[in-house]
């Protein structure tokens, strides 16, 4: 670990207990710290492993409320879910204390020995990051991948060794908590309108995201997406090395693509990593995850061997474009990682036969019109569900798509997709949606879908 003598002795309340809050708290304990965990779900709310854990550990958990005097002047740090909004009143009592409100992601950078490749976007960004891994696995290097892709990062920080790579997937939540986090290799995929309802405007968002450039130096790598306005731009301020990735035009320092070849150019004379066809995953979105990804390892020391080779076997990570099963000559993908319309809208483009569309969730006030030309080209059904249920199927009405119906549930959902189905048709969950209204995850909703899909009897 690195110097962390100032943890040693400090007085730090932690925010919510989940997977995020309970890495913290535990590390925090094992460096010293005295430690409160508090969230307002009661007990039997909470995994009782966990309380358990932490109160052997000599950590305090309190439960079901913020009560008065949780957060005072004697605090040195308050560590928060990444979810919890700035304007909760325990947040807000603590900024108004002067007390520094930071992520898990802040603390695990304090401890990692090994250098960070972090990785953020609006969309790809579990794709990419384990691309990544595979990638640098492949070339015979000891990585470990973690983050908002699973495994929070405190845990992984704490057990990580100074000869391995640290690979982590990074949301906007988590880097908004953060002062001092510096990620030698620092990727923004893309940024587009998402989880407004928490940042408030596309700028703070983006601001957000830009968070993991902030603290770079000359030493460290900051990656863009050239094709995306939004990201490009926030390499403006970086002191980093800026690189940049594009599907569509040759960069000056980079990874494009020169036909079908996607070419590195750096230094020195430029490298062929791969061909379009060695890609498995389908879409053009994911040819420009695949490009980030295989920039990031070639920065990282992966030979273009290693690259090429773990572009041809990955297959995907499941709930992005995962692919189910045939049943009747229809094809069926769980894409329920796509939480808004620009993710459903590279989904919807990733395929040439009809598409038979499931959508719906949680009503953050987004609208859908921008599907509207990938519904008119190749969408001959939609079945909608969920609080925006009614929103959906009013877009796909101005479409033109005649097909259309509204259900109660997933399950109902695929067997009205099916009844819209023919022979060499995609039925394709995409929800364009958070999850929240019914379910506790996108996981969840993707599993779901995919018991639905394997119950069905074939026409």
């Amino acid at each position: 670990m690195k110097n962390v003598k100032h943890l040693t002795g400090a007085r730090v309340l932690v925010l919510g207990l989940g997977e995020s809050g309970y890495a913290a708290a535990v590390l925090l304990s094992r460096l010293g710290a005295h430690v409160v965990v508090n969230d307002q779900k009661p007990r039997d709310a909470v995994p009782l492993w966990k309380v358990t854990d932490l109160e052997r550990r000599g950590v305090s958990v309190v439960l079901g409320s913020h009560p008065e005097g949780i957060v005072h002047a004697g605090l040195d740090w308050v560590v928060k879910n990444p979810g919890i909004p700035y304007s909760a009143p325990p947040v807000q009592q603590a900024l108004a204390l002067g007390i520094p409100v930071i992520t898990e992601v802040e603390l695990a950078y304090w401890v990692s020995p090994a250098p960070i490749i972090g990785i953020t976007g609006s969309n790809g960004k579990t794709t990419t990051t384990t691309l990544v891994g595979h990638m640098l696995r492949t070339d015979g290097r000891d990585v470990v991948v973690a983050g908002n892709i699973g495994r929070a990062l405190c845990a992984a920080a704490a057990d990580v060794r100074p000869d391995q790579l640290l690979v982590a997937e990074l949301s906007s939540f988590q880097l908004l908590g953060t002062c001092t986090f510096r990620p030698w290799i620092g990727t923004v995929l893309n940024v587009y309108p998402a989880h407004l309802d928490y940042h408030g405007t596309f700028a703070d968002y983006q601001r957000a995201k830009g968070r993991l450039f902030a603290n770079q130096t000359g030493a460290d790598h900051a990656v863009v997406n050239a094709d995306c306005p939004a990201s490009a731009e926030l390499a403006a301020g970086t002191r980093a090395t800026v690189w940049a990735f594009s599907r569509q035009r040759p960069v000056e320092r980079g990874v494009y693509l020169r036909g079908d070849a996607a070419v590195f150019r750096g230094d020195g004379p430029e490298e062929v990593l791969f061909g379009v066809g060695d890609i498995a995953l389908p879409g053009a979105h994911n040819v420009e995850n695949v490009l980030a990804a295989a920039l990031i390892a070639r920065l990282a020391g992966a030979s273009a061997a290693a690259i090429r080779e773990a572009v041809r076997t990955f297959r995907g990570v499941e709930h992005r474009l995962e692919f189910v099963r045939e049943a009747g000559g229809v094809r069926f993908y769980n894409d329920s990682k796509a939480t808004n319309p620009e993710a459903t809208k590279r989904a919807l483009d990733a395929f040439d036969a009809p598409i038979v569309w499931i959508a719906g969730g949680l009503d953050r006030g987004l609208s859908f019109d921008s599907l509207i030309p990938s519904l008119r080209a190749r969408v001959k059904a939609v079945v909608a569900y969920g609080q925006t249920a009614e929103k959906i199927l009013e877009t796909a009405r101005r479409a033109g798509v005649d097909r259309r119906a509204r259900v109660e549930t997933v399950e109902e959902a695929v067997v009205a997709a099916y009844s819209f189905a023919a022979p060499g048709d995609v039925v394709l969950l995409s929800p364009a949606c958070a999850s929240w209204d019914q379910f506790s995850s996108f996981e969840e909703r993707g599993r779901m879908f995919k018991t639905a899909v394997h119950r069905l009897i074939p026409k």
